[in-house]
């Protein structure tokens, strides 16, 4: 028996399958107009809300700063057309949600580049700094998340050496929007199974409430599972205790 050669289902699962996929589930066969547009609304809030389960390891991203001499604050809206950037950003970079790890660059692009770790720090950390424009090479970072942008403030603030160089820093991003039904999912393969299921859950609320709680238990177990699935994988090294009794 031939097999298909192929692996990219969900590159052609559209919005409007993902849709249709969801309304059977709840034992709708025929769905248009306005519940396409409330399944639609649906699925942008269910991604919104997977921000606060924890981190997804597909949006996560990597950019460097330019830095400006004497400048400490530097932010990048959540969306592209809420205006422009005080940092020279690469076109296209927006949605960013938080900042994982930062660290001040050396050299970009030569042999000889070298980074140093920046210590993100929390409001009250950063508050008892008693000179916040103290210039130097910058050490620490605070984060300030807004409704539409983060704010990263250095510490301290780059001087005339160190505004030649970057700031390198890993951070989330946001899931992008449905848009258009023609669109894919903007999530990997792994969580189709639990974004079919989680928008049959979020439409059973609206059309058949008799079946929300089969289907949310279906939802969280194959949400957990993706999650579990969800990552970067490392080496893990035992070593014995060594143990000296009567020493």
């Amino acid at each position: 028996m031939a097999t298909s050669g192929t692996t990219n289902f969900e590159s052609g699962f559209l919005i409007d399958d993902i849709i249709e996929e969801a309304y059977n589930r709840v034992g709708l066969d025929s769905v248009s107009g306005y519940q396409l547009k409330s399944a639609r609304r649906s699925l942008n809030i269910m991604f919104q809300e997977w921000a606060n389960r924890g981190l997804h390891y597909w949006e996560i991203g990597n950019l460097d700063i330019d830095l400006v001499e004497g400048q400490g604050e530097y932010k990048f809206f959540r969306d592209a057309a809420d205006g422009t950037s005080a940092t020279s950003i690469p076109n296209g970079i927006h949605g960013i949600d938080d900042v994982l790890e930062a660290a001040f660059r050396r050299n970009r692009a030569t042999t000889n580049q070298s980074d140093s770790s920046l210590s993100k720090i929390d409001r009250s950390t950063f508050q008892s700094l008693s000179n916040k424009l103290t210039k130097s090479q910058p050490s620490q970072y605070y984060v300030q998340r807004f409704s539409d942008n983060i704010t990263i403030t250095l510490y301290p603030t780059p001087d005339a050496d160190a505004a030649a160089q970057h700031v390198t820093m890993y951070y989330v991003k946001r899931i992008q929007d449905v848009g258009g039904y023609s669109n894919t999912a903007d999530v990997p393969y792994r969580f189709v199974p639990c974004m079919v299921s989680g928008l049959a859950y979020y439409l059973s609320q609206k059309v058949k409430p008799e079946l929300t709680n089969n289907l949310k238990m279906l939802y969280e177990d194959e949400f957990n599972r993706a999650l579990v699935e969800d990552g970067s994988s490392t080496s893990t090294y035992i070593a014995p205790q060594a143990y000296y009794p009567n020493l």
